[in-house]
């Protein structure tokens, strides 16, 4: 009897710009880890990422950001991209031909947690309920996507007096352009759709 042995499609990755200078995203043509992962210090990547742990041993890391099928990586100031991107795409490749780990179980799961326990203050009755779910319901379809796209994430955090907070992962973290695209994109379509909202402001991630 013929032993049939299942060949793996070779790992394909490209690099894409963001509107974050100090950041760039890593696409490949594989599942990474389905959710949105953002490791912005080395020992939340050491308890929780084994990728993330390998890439911050690298001493121009200063950020890792894993979602679907890319990784964010935010360099250190000090270091240009001529001189890190082909190394960091070839140990990023590696890895993922080594089938190493992206993110440990249970990660998702602890995050909610945490998110619960930082959100247990924040209980919405009547009127603004409803106000509530429409911000977030706007967020994920039109401004979740498109951020995406640019290598970060965003999720509502607060309503409180018609501030809406959002917090800001990835490439988005720490970019320039962000302050404006919260300022004139998100809180402009916001402000047209829910006249309750006043203003948006940013935390990091």
């Amino acid at each position: 009897m013929e032993e049939t042995t299942v060949t793996k499609s070779p790992v394909m990755l490209y690099t894409e710009q963001t509107p974050n200078p100090e950041t760039l995203k890593f696409v490949t043509n594989r599942m990474l880890y389905k959710g949105t992962a953002d490791f912005r210090e080395e020992d939340s990547a050491k308890e929780w990422s084994p990728m993330g742990t390998a890439l911050f041993e690298l001493p121009f890391v200063k950020g890792v950001y894993i979602c679907n099928n890319f990784i964010t990586v935010t360099k250190e100031f000090n270091y240009l991209w001529d001189d890190i991107m082909l190394k960091l795409k070839e140990f990023i490749k590696g890895h993922i031909e080594n089938d190493m780990e992206m993110v440990k179980e249970g990660f998702a799961a602890a995050m909610a947690k945490k998110e619960e326990e930082l959100g247990a203050s924040y209980k919405y009755t009547g009127k603004e309920a409803e106000i509530v779910v429409k911000i977030k319901e706007l967020i994920e379809t039109y401004v979740k996507p498109a951020v995406e796209m640019d290598g970060g994430n965003i999720e509502f955090k607060s309503f409180d007096k018609g501030v809406v907070t959002v917090i800001l992962q990835g490439s988005c973290s720490g970019c320039p352009s962000s302050t404006v695209t919260l300022k004139s994109g998100i809180e402009g379509m916001l402000q047209r759709m829910v006249p309750e909202v006043t203003e948006v402001v940013s935390e990091m991630g």
